[in-house]
Parts: structure tokens; C-alpha cells; sequence
């Protein structure tokens, strides 16, 4: 009766400002506030599903995603997994301003000019392809798109999956990028190209300049003053490439370079201490990003040492954020510069730092950088010294620490009293039971921890994580015990009954985990109860199950469940009939045979179709 009584304007204002998924729970409630979903559900003009739920072309079509279709659309956000050029198109609008789509493993590049056709007041593109035979239809449709949609203020264009990086070409790029452009990310693209892009914006600015020398009116914006954040993914990173970018682009905020180079690409160019140099002069500089990652074997900026960070340091003072991969050359002076002239760092990371040790902190605490994320991923020297010295900033929120295998159980002390640490990863630490023990007395909120491949870790050390007095049983959401041989049944029961908050974990690899483990999973929303809903399970390479796990999924069993990863079990290829009727009545699960991380973050793009 009382909601009656409220007028159906309030009602539905009210409902507007509601997501997707509480739109659909508030429907439940009364038959009252049904009808009003279904009629607030076209008007939505925000629609952004979680990025590990891959809805399929029937749920987009007819179901309750469908009925979103509305010519107020304004912003959407969907992972494509599972959707053809068809299940989009209906979306696209003249009112859209939006568009992120991720993971389109069955897009074609056609789509480009769809968006440029129906969504000409576009500003903001996201879209993940994955690679295709046609560079040529790509750079077709993609210069359609671009001379259509002339107020994009961010392009994020990603081709990945090719098996030969020159096979991509965003030459369309350097010919029609609009003057409105301020963020630039594109992947992947040979060095030349890149080069070409930034020559092309450089030439563009330089030729209006000339063009209006004579009068006093300034001249208008070119592409390449306006770009201000640029992401490239390429072939190889050299002295003339980032010398070229910053010539080129003279308020540039962001630079995020990512390289996977062969040796024989290396023989010819690379960075070196004189581009470091280079990037001094970016006064305007706030995030910085230089990743060089591994294809098949360990490379490096070889050329690159101390001189370099130090005239890096010099002049970008202002940095906020720092990524740094390859840097193998560099030592403890060399990155303790970094924290000792960026007075405003927020977010530090070093990955495959053979010199970075310990002495690259000491005296952190009397920096005062207000850091709130910290990764150092494989450097081997760091130690417990290094974790207490920055544990010393109460603000961290973040601290990641996979693969420095001299981290153990004396800095857990330190890290359980961090008041907003909300993630935390142990990946290949030697933490053992008793660390664990610490963790789960302290009083950090973590909600995201990963225990990947540590050792020493067994059942008992999960039962005192849960079962301690301190924060972490009721605020951790995500966990990560893969690759742990002392894990069995116990530990995953434990986490059934205890771990009311917990909506995504993986064991994958955790080969003395058997059918046991799942069928207390699937009882984990009657056991807690008041709990929250199991949504993504990774079971891959769990060779302890067996074909009778299948029985687990059935009926109303696991209600939550989007994303399953069941590759490399012997339930994976069993035709089993109540696991068949599970996913066919669950047309939200993601089922993953591939071996993906949890979501399909990476390597979506080998899924089969």
C-alpha cells in the first residue's frame, strides 16, 4: 500500500538512478515495482554489465538486457565474449556518447563503421578485437568511423591474438584522427607506424601555426595539441620513437609504452639513457608507463642505467605514477630517485628489477609520498626490511609483492594494521600457516588476496586466516589459492561455510582438492545463509575431480555462478545430463575450457567459437 501511494514520476525517477542488476532486484520485491522495472528498463540511459559476466546473443536479444534498447542510451559497457556484430547493433544510437566493448572475439571489423554511421556524437571508444586476416577492411572501416564521429574524446582500439605483430596497421589512425582527441590507446602497432602517427600529428600543428603567423588570432587546436594521453603497444621501443612523441606532443599528461621485441630488433634501435633524457622536458607529465615484457625469453633495456632515471627524476617532478618493466640495468639509486623527487607519487610499480634492493627504501618514511599502490613483481632482493619501511605509509591500498621470494612471515605483522589496504598479493612468497594466523588477526580490510604457488601454505593456514578474531573474514571477496599443493577439501570447506563474503576463487592446480570441495561450494549460499553468492569459480587443472563433480551443478545449485573454469578436469568433456541442463539454463555463466584467468581478462581472444 505504501508504495502505491508514492506518485509513479517519483517512482520512476527513483528507478533511473538504479543499475542494471539492482533495477532487476528491486523487481522482485512487488508486482508494483515490476511493472515499474519494465517500464524504467528502455529509458535507462547508463548500462554498464560487470566485465566478467559475457552475456550470450539470446539474453542481449530477448531477455532483460534487450529490453534496454532505447534511443536514450547514452553509455554502454559490455563484454562481447559471446556476441556477434547482430546482438550490438541495436544498441547504437545517435544519443550514445559511450561505447565500451571488451573482449569481442566475434566482432568484425565491419562494426567500426556501424559506430561511425549510428553513433555520430560519440566521445568515448573502447573496443578489444581480436585479430583477424584483413588489415586492410580494418583500416577501411576504421576511417569511416573516424571522419563520422568527430567529437571522440578517447579511441582505445586493441587487436590482440595476431601471430605476427606487422599484420596490424592502424594507418587510418595518422590520416583521420579527430581534432577532439585527448586520449589515444592503441595495440598492437609496428614501430614505423607509430612513428608515422606522431610525425603526422607533429606536421598538422606546425602547418596551422604557419597558416595563421600572419594574423593575430591564435589558430585552432590541431590533433596533436590536444592529445594529452597516448598508450601504445608496439614491436619495439626506441630513443627516436619517444623522442618523436615528445616533439610531437607538447601537453602530454600520460605515456604508457608497452614492447615485445625480438633480439634481432634490438641490434638496430632501442632506449637508451639520451630517450629517458627526453622525457624530462614533459613538464606536464603526471603517469608514466614503460613496460618491456617477455616473448619466449627475458629481455631488457640494456642501454639504460642510473644517468638516465636521474634525468628522468630531474625533470618530471610531477609524477603521480610510475611503471617500469626491463629496467635491469637500473640499481637502488637509480629508482630511489624516483622516490625521493616525485613528492606527489601515488602509484609505484617495478617488475624484474635484478638491483632493487632494500637500500632503494631506506628512509622511505621520512619522504612523506603519499603512495597508495605499491607493486614490485619479481624482484628477488626485496626483503621484510623493505615491506616494514613501507608499511610506514598508512595510505597504501594496494600492495602487491608476487614472485619476491624473500618475503615471509615477519612483515605480515606490519601489513595486518594497514587501515586501507584492500588488495594484497603473496603470489611465490614464503608466508607460511603462522603468517596467515597474523593476517587473520589483523585489522586491514582486504578484499582481493592472492596465495598463489606459496609453499608452505596448507589447510590450517586458511582455517586461521577465517577464523581469526581481526577484519579480513568478513571483507575478503576475492582469493587466489592456485597452485598450492597442501590445499585439500578441508581448506575449501572452511571457506564454504566461513567465508560469508567471498564471490570469486581459484584453485586451479590444487590436485588433492576433490569432488568434496564442490559440492561444498554449491551449498554455500544455504550454509551462510545471509552470504554473498559464489560468481566466479576457477577449477582448472583440478585432476583430484571426477566425473561425478558434474552432479554439484544442478538445479538450483550455485545461483550465482557467471564465470566457471573447468579446463584440464575430467568433468570437462563429459556429456553429463544435469550439468548440460545447468548451462543451458544459465545463459549468463561463462563456461572456460581454455585455461583463462578468472573472467577471461587474457586470452579470451584464443577462445574457440
Amino acid at each position: 500500500m505504501v508504495l502505491q501511494s508514492i506518485p509513479h514520476s517519483i517512482l520512476m525517477e527513483i528507478l533511473l538512478n538504479l543499475d542494471l542488476e539492482s533495477l532487476c532486484s528491486v523487481a522482485c520485491v512487488s508486482k508494483t515495482l515490476q511493472s515499474a522495472a519494465v517500464e524504467a528498463l528502455p529509458l535507462l540511459s547508463t548500462l554498464h554489465l560487470p566485465i566478467a559476466f559475457s552475456p550470450d546473443p539470446r539474453t542481449v536479444k530477448s531477455g532483460v538486457i534487450g529490453r534496454c534498447r532505447g534511443m536514450g542510451m547514452r553509455s554502454l559497457t559490455v563484454n562481447c565474449l559471446r556476441l556477434d556484430d547482430s546482438s550490438l547493433v541495436g544498441f547504437l544510437g545517435p544519443n550514445l556518447l559511450e561505447l565500451n566493448l571488451v573482449c569481442c572475439s566475434l566482432l568484425s571489423y565491419k562494426f567500426l563503421a556501424a559506430v561511425g554511421q549510428l553513433c555520430p556524437n560519440l566521445r568515448v571508444l573502447v573496443l578489444q578485437f581480436a585479430a583477424q586476416d584483413s588489415p586492410e577492411v580494418f583500416n577501411r572501416n576504421l576511417a569511416e568511423m573516424l571522419t563520422r564521429c568527430l567529437f571522440l574524446d578517447s579511441i582505445s582500439l586493441k587487436i590482440r591474438g595476431a601471430a605476427d605483430i606487422a599484420a596490424n596497421s592502424f594507418s587510418a589512425v595518422e590520416a583521420c584522427l579527430p581534432k577532439t582527441t585527448k586520449t589515444l590507446k592503441l595495440k598492437s602497432l609496428l614501430h614505423q607506424d607509430a612513428i608515422c602517427i606522431m610525425n603526422k600529428l607533429r606536421d598538422s600543428e606546425n602547418s596551422l601555426i604557419t597558416t595563421y603567423s600572419k594574423n593575430l588570432a591564435p589558430p585552432p587546436l590541431s590533433p596533436g595539441v590536444m592529445l594529452q594521453c597516448l598508450s601504445l603497444t608496439l614491436d619495439v621501443i626506441s630513443d627516436e620513437l619517444v623522442i618523436t612523441i615528445v616533439d610531437s606532443l607538447p601537453f602530454l599528461v600520460e605515456l604508457h609504452l608497452e614492447d615485445m621485441p625480438n633480439r634481432e630488433l634490438l641490434v638496430h634501435r632501442d632506449l637508451t639513457n639520451r630517450g629517458l633524457h627526453s622525457l624530462s622536458t614533459c613538464r606536464n607529465l603526471v603517469s608514466l608507463s614503460i613496460i618491456r615484457s617477455r616473448q619466449n625469453h627475458q629481455v631488457s633495456f640494456r642501454k639504460l642505467n642510473d644517468m638516465g632515471m636521474f634525468l628522468l627524476s630531474e625533470g618530471c617532478k610531477g609524477l603521480e605514477s610510475v611503471r617500469l618493466c626491463g629496467f635491469s640495468k637500473v640499481s637502488d639509486a637509480g629508482f630511489a630517485s624516483i622516490l625521493h623527487s616525485c613528492h606527489k607519487l601515488q602509484k609505484f610499480e617495478v617488475r624484474n628489477a635484478l638491483h632493487l634492493s632494500d637500500l632503494a627504501f631506506d628512509g622511505f618514511d621520512g619522504i612523506g609520498c603519499p603512495i597508495t599502490e605499491l607493486r614490485l613483481l619479481s624482484c628477488s632482493l626485496i626483503t621484510c626490511e623493505s615491506v616494514k619501511q613501507l608499511a610506514c605509509s598508512t595510505r597504501l591500498e594496494v600492495l602487491d609483492l608476487c614472485g619476491c621470494k624473500s618475503i615471509s612471515d615477519s612483515c605480515l605483522d606490519p601489513i595486518s594494521s594497514l587501515h586501507h589496504l584492500s588488495s594484497l598479493n603473496l603470489t611465490a612468497t614464503d608466508i607460511t600457516d603462522y603468517g596467515l594466523s597474523i593476517l587473520g588477526q589483523g585489522s586491514s580490510p582486504i578484499a582481493r588476496l592472492s596465495l598463489r604457488s606459496c609453499k608452505r601454505v596448507t589447510d590450517e593456514g586458511i582455517y586461521r586466516l577465517f577464523h581469526g578474531a581481526g577484519t579480513v573474514s568478513k571483507t575478503l571477496s576475492a582469493l587466489d589459492l592456485g597452485q598450492i599443493s597442501g590445499i585439500t577439501d578441508r581448506a575449501i570447506r572452511t571457506i564454504a561455510s566461513i567465508g560469508v563474503g567471498i564471490t570469486e576463487l581459484c584453485i586451479r592446480s590444487c590436485f588433492h582438492v576433490t569432488n568434496s570441495s564442490v559440492e561444498a561450494l554449491a551449498m554455500k549460499k544455504q550454509v551462510q545463509g545471509e552470504g554473498k553468492l559464489l560468481r566466479r569459480l576457477d577449477l582448472f587443472n583440478c585432476i583430484g575431480l571426477s566425473s561425478g563433480a558434474c552432479g554439484s551443478f544442478r538445479g538450483s545449485l550455485f545461483p550465482g555462478l557467471q564465470w566457471l573454469g573447468i579446463g584440464h578436469t575430467r568433468f570437462s568433456s563429459v556429456g553429463d545430463a544435469n550439468f548440460i541442463e545447468f548451462c543451458s539454463k544459465r545463459p549468463w555463466l561463462t563456461l572456460c575450457l581454455e585455461g583463462c584467468e578468472v573472467g577471461c581478462h587474457d586470452g579470451w581472444q584464443f577462445h574457440r567459437s
